[in-house]
């Protein structure tokens, strides 16, 4: 391993800025790489040109607040979360797929996640359930997964893993995971969570008072993660070798799986809330308190090997195609341009 890959980035200024009016709750990017989806409690859904910092359009919720962000895989469908309701767009055209409804008998949607082949949206409230919506006729899917009283109090993130088989589903009281099709439940991990994210081999990593690591062909828990703790946000890059995380401590943290190093600090102004990777791993986007979606970029030697040659490096980003879930505000416009100062290279 060479010597850059031991430094630590660190940086206190992003390359760009998208201001907004208000709080960033939740960030999402399209698959074609020029677009990305934010969400804020100024109950709107804007979607952004990433490369001229402007934005496309306003999508109009019910006005209550919008927080959670999903894009299906294709990029053909958009949903975001208000509290109780759940809306639904064509991601290309935003032409509303049903009117906005209930899942969850009231309760606060806290998170939800498209299928894989995006004929399946799975929600997560505090009511204790988790439900399974078809995409096509925006119908319920058989009955709710219940999780049960003695291992859950509300949900707080839920995620498909790669092949659309296991549905993972964080609590307070600790993780349980699924079978979504047979609804049967395939393991149950002690250790509460706000943030999932599935690695493309499988791996499923929580992050909590840490971020935790497990096996799904046992379902131990590989390792604990040391540093930078306090409630994660998650997101993985597109090969499954880089770990970006966002905590109340205003810092965003890049990780390398491999061996759980830090290989970035990046000094957020303020404290973030969501973070996504680019389509091609050499940027992350994080929004949060400070009224701006932030682009840092990813050190060139943690880029995957296929991105390596390419030295254009797009100005885009995605994450699982969701948006990690939280409570906040967005509006306003306008791209900054400004310097960026980035001292050595990467390690988790």
């Amino acid at each position: 391993m060479t010597e850059a890959a031991h430094r630590i980035v660190r940086s206190s200024t992003p390359i760009r800025a998208f201001d907004n009016i208000g709080v960033v709750a939740a960030v999402a990017v399209f698959p074609d790489r020029r677009r990305m989806a934010t969400t804020s409690p100024d109950g709107i859904l804007r979607v952004w040109d990433l490369k001229k910092g402007i934005i496309l359009n306003e999508l109009e919720g019910r006005g209550e607040g919008m927080e959670c962000v999903a894009l299906s895989r294709d990029g053909q469908l958009m949903a975001s979360t208000e509290y109780a309701y759940v809306n639904a767009w064509h991601g290309d055209t935003g032409r509303p797929l049903t009117q906005a409804f209930i899942p969850h008998s009231k309760d606060r949607v806290s998170s939800f996640d498209f299928s894989p082949d995006g004929t399946t949206l799975a929600t997560g409230s505090s009511d204790r359930t988790a439900k399974l919506w078809s995409t096509e006729t925006w119908q319920q899917q058989g009955k709710p997964i219940n999780l049960g009283s003695d291992y859950c109090s509300s949900v707080t993130c839920i995620r498909y893993s790669p092949s659309g088989e296991l549905l993972a589903i964080a609590t307070d009281y600790g993780i349980q995971v699924w079978n979504p099709a047979t609804r049967r439940c395939i393991a149950r991990l002690g250790q509460g969570a706000v943030s999932l994210v599935w690695i493309p081999d499988g791996t499923l990593l929580s992050g909590g008072s840490t971020i935790r690591q497990w096996d799904s062909s046992t379902w131990n828990q590989i390792g604990v993660w040391k540093g930078h703790i306090v409630h994660p946000c998650l997101a993985v890059n597109c090969n499954g070798t880089i770990v970006a995380s966002t905590t109340t401590d205003r810092q965003v943290r890049l990780w390398r799986l491999s061996d759980r190093r830090t290989i970035a600090i990046f000094q957020h102004s303020d404290t973030p809330f969501c973070i996504t990777f680019s389509v091609d791993s050499k940027h992350i986007l994080v929004g949060g308190n400070n009224k701006k979606i932030s682009e840092w970029a990813v050190p060139e030697h943690a880029w995957p090997e296929d991105a390596r040659g390419n030295e254009e490096t797009c100005k885009t980003q995605e994450c699982d195609t969701e948006a990690q879930d939280s409570n906040i505000k967005v509006q306003g416009s306008h791209t900054k341009v400004q310097n960026s100062e980035i001292e050595a290279c990467f390690c988790p």
